[in-house]
């Protein structure tokens, strides 16, 4: 080391040169806005083709999709058609559901007029039935205070069974021990029996609902080898109980159909050959069950609103 001035010593200076070096056709810069150049590119042309392939009705769902006024769910099926219209692995596309949609071209006050009216429906129906109600439980009554009325009738009340059902009021003419409806198996009925229906008939016909006649008996089987069972019986009762309810004046319009249970049906079913078992019910049915039927009627082509036929037999009542 060199001494300076006053015999000082002097340190060397060391300068570090660092080269720098071109990366030249090796830097990956380019590459990089390269690739975003083409995936921009491959973008474009894929909007292109979508434009040129899709319908103007799938263009107007696909701006109705994005609209922020119209939040609807499309139900087309993904990959297999709708609005994108290519090609999936799947006939059927992906994400698909089968719940109906509002049309995307829908105006939202007509939406908003439909969805009124059907609350006004629902509102209507409930009313309805509330009515419905009333009417049944005025008919319950007055059945009541008309078999109080006449001293023959008053001796059947035990017989006479009336309350609530889903399908409607339900009216009851009941076997009691000792106190049969109608010969043991026979289908014609005693005269205080046909009285007693006649009653019956002279409440309901001021209703408007359509009824019921059902015959049941209890599970006493005929003899082997008789071609009568209970089945016939159970028939051929309730047919006889509808000649006497049309003759006390009630529409046959209003009669919508006559069935025949036999011992399929018991009131007490614990006790299967229990008098009360044998019964004939008149159901007065609710009108939105009525109408229900109608319309799955429609639907089919078939016809449920009156019985299937019965076989004639050696009763001493027939059908028609």
């Amino acid at each position: 080391m060199a001494d300076g001035k006053d015999g000082a010593v002097v340190r060397p200076i060391i300068v570090k040169k660092i080269k720098k070096i071109a990366g030249g056709h090796h830097g990956g810069a380019w590459k990089v806005a390269y690739a975003d150049f083409v995936t921009a590119m491959m973008a474009f042309f894929l909007l292109l083709w979508l434009l040129n392939v899709s319908t103007k009705e799938q263009l107007n769902a696909l701006s109705d999709y994005f609209d922020p006024t119209k939040p609807i769910v499309s139900s087309d099926t993904g990959g297999a058609g709708g609005v994108l219209g290519g090609m999936s692995v799947s006939p059927e596309g992906n994400q698909s559901t089968d719940v109906q949609t509002l049309a995307p071209d829908k105006p939202l006050e007509l939406q908003q007029k439909e969805a009124q009216e059907e609350l006004d429906r629902q509102a209507l129906e409930e009313q309805m039935r509330k009515l419905e109600e009333e009417r049944f439980e005025e008919a319950k009554q007055k059945l009541q205070e008309e078999i109080q009325k006449s001293p023959e009738l008053a001796q059947l009340e035990k017989n006479l069974m009336i309350d609530m059902t889903p399908e409607g009021l339900r009216i009851q003419i009941v076997d009691q021990e000792g106190a049969s409806m109608f010969p043991s198996g026979s289908a014609k009925m005693f005269e205080k029996t046909k009285k007693l229906l006649e009653m019956v008939t002279g409440v309901i016909q001021k209703l408007p609902n359509q009824i019921s006649v059902r015959g049941h008996t209890d599970s006493v089987p005929y003899g082997a080898g008789a071609d009568y069972t209970n089945w016939e019986l159970s028939s051929d009762r309730a047919n006889a109980s509808r000649r006497v309810i049309l003759g006390a004046g009630l529409p046959e319009k209003r009669i919508q159909n006559v069935v025949g249970r036999a011992d399929t049906d018991h009131l007490i079913p614990d006790k299967p050959l229990d008098p009360k078992n044998r019964r004939i019910s008149i159901i007065l049915l609710r009108e939105d069950l009525v109408k229900q039927e109608k319309t799955m009627d429609g639907k089919t082509g078939t016809s449920t609103t009156r019985p299937a036929p019965f076989k004639k037999t050696q009763g001493s009542v027939y059908f028609p």
